[in-house]
């Protein structure tokens, strides 16, 4: 048993790693920027959280101490322009860190390096990660690899769109680069198994799967297994990677500014130079592609994601205070409330709110809402089709569409932030409540706009939000009296 630290336990990797690790019997704390985020993962009764960030260096020792091994699986996805001085700070701080606190191994999940190349700026600051951490004195293992294949993974979902949507596509060149693809669960086996490592390991590691396959070869491999025909690929010449991340954007859930690092790294052919890791654990078992594919499919299928690529903030969680602290003095607010009595059980009306955005959408002008998330997508924003984690639970820190949940008081209060580009930060608030002995729909809309454009923003869609946010209420209200009906019979 190892006492471990996991950061980036709210994202894809570390979501997933903490119940692999607890199974195992480590016992595990997690640093988190935001320890609500956590609240309502299935294991958080398992672990301990301390508040930190490796950009704050004071906040670092109280989550080394006691410390064995140490998990840095913290990126700056589509972060902005300073994404590469923020990932060297981060690394300096954590490897400092972890030294002074006498931890004896950190472990590291970067991108799979192509040897002689130019690198994207993306590739570059994951390597220069590794870089960091290897030269602390505190042994570190790096493992590095290209595309890993699971239900919820950034790569996964590009593939699984571009394939599911279209029979015929013109593609960019990359398409013929070839990848070494590697399963979740292989990934995830390979992290663990790392508190095994010698004390004198001190290296990096390739890891992948047991095919080199080309992207196109991986789309035809992809609809076989899913049972879709053919796909035709005319690859061309001309898609720049900014072109081609936009293209992927406008295809697929994957924002064009999440969808670039993956598009730059497979400009390089990304296969694994050595297979070391694998020798030194004497773990040589892995998945192939087709059955990565299928287990993924059936995950999702059965919509048990366990975390997705949206699992960390877009781009980062906007400054506190919120207006609904009450300190709250942050100047103008607007405010768009509905309260709607509602012939239906509390019970029915909290499962219609819990169930909304995703499959179900937002209950008012359709239509509405798709020319939002096409203009947010346009400004460089997330867009309405992220989706939902799950169909019918939601939990804090969980993308819904263009939105993040703030908070969930289960069968009261749903809170959703914004993370469309707006000239400001606002909020959406749903409520079932019971006044007088019957059950009430309370909305709430919040903005708290930026400068004059933020005003004029506002008061040039008041008209809009009132039909818009008027119908929703409505028609939650009208779906909550269904879902009574449905559960009496």
């Amino acid at each position: 048993m190892a006492r471990v630290l996991v950061t980036g336990a709210s994202g894809y990797i570390g979501g997933r790693l903490v119940p692999e690790l607890l199974a195992a019997g480590h016992r595990v704390r997690c640093l988190a920027r935001s320890p609500e985020k956590l609240r309502d993962h299935p294991w958080r009764a398992d672990v301990s959280v301390v508040r930190g960030d490796v950009l704050s260096p004071e906040t670092l020792a109280p989550a080394l101490a006691d410390v064995d091994v140490a998990y840095y699986l913290v990126h700056s996805m589509g972060g902005g322009a300073d994404f590469a001085r923020r990932d060297e700070e981060g690394a300096r701080n954590f490897a400092a860190a972890a030294h002074a606190a006498g931890v004896r191994r950190i472990v590291y999940l970067g991108g799979l390096v192509p040897r002689g190349e130019r690198l994207s700026p993306h590739l570059r600051s994951r390597a220069q990660v590794g870089d960091i951490l290897l030269a602390s004195p505190v042994p570190t293992a790096v493992l590095r690899a290209a595309v890993i294949l699971g239900s919820g993974s950034a790569s996964f979902e590009m593939l699984r769109h571009l394939t599911e949507r279209l029979p015929v596509m013109t593609t960019p060149r990359w398409v013929t680069t070839r990848v070494q693809p590697i399963a979740v669960r292989d990934v995830l086996r390979l992290l663990v198994r790392c508190t095994d490592l010698p004390a004198d390991v001190d290296r990096v590691f390739d890891i992948g799967g047991p095919e080199v396959l080309t992207y196109a070869e991986m789309i035809q491999r992809f609809a076989r297994v899913a049972g879709l025909r053919r796909r035709l690929i005319v690859p061309v010449p001309v898609l720049s990677p900014g072109l081609s991340s936009l293209w992927v954007g406008v295809v697929t859930p994957v924002p064009a500014a999440v969808a670039r690092p993956l598009v730059e790294s497979l400009r390089n052919e990304v296969v694994c130079g050595e297979n070391d890791l694998a020798d030194l654990l004497g773990d040589h078992d892995r998945l192939g592609f087709d059955e990565a594919v299928r287990l993924a499919l059936r995950r999702v299928r059965e919509a048990r994601v366990d975390t997705r690529w949206s699992s960390a903030a877009w781009p980062s969680a906007p400054a506190d205070p919120l207006p609904t602290d009450p300190g709250w003095t942050g100047g103008s607010l607007y405010v768009d409330e509905r309260v709607r009595p509602v012939a239906a059980s509390r019970e029915a009306l909290w499962r219609v709110i819990e169930g909304i955005g995703g499959e179900r959408g937002w209950y008012s002008w359709p239509l509405a809402w798709a020319a939002r998330g096409w203009l947010d997508r346009l400004g460089g924003g997330v867009g309405l089709r992220r989706g939902r984690r799950d169909p019918d639970r939601l939990r804090v820190g969980d993308s819904l569409d263009f939105w993040r949940v703030e908070e969930v008081d289960r069968g009261s209060l749903l809170r959703l932030r914004a993370e469309m580009r707006l000239p400001g930060d606002a909020w959406l608030e749903l409520r079932a409540d019971t006044e007088g002995g019957h059950t009430c729909y309370r909305q709430r809309a919040l903005f708290r706009p930026h400068g004059l454009g933020g005003h004029l923003y506002w008061r040039g869609i008041t008209v809009f939000h009132g039909v818009v946010f008027a119908s929703m209420a409505r028609n939650i209200a009208l779906a909550a009296v269904r879902e009574t009906a449905h559960q009496r019979t």
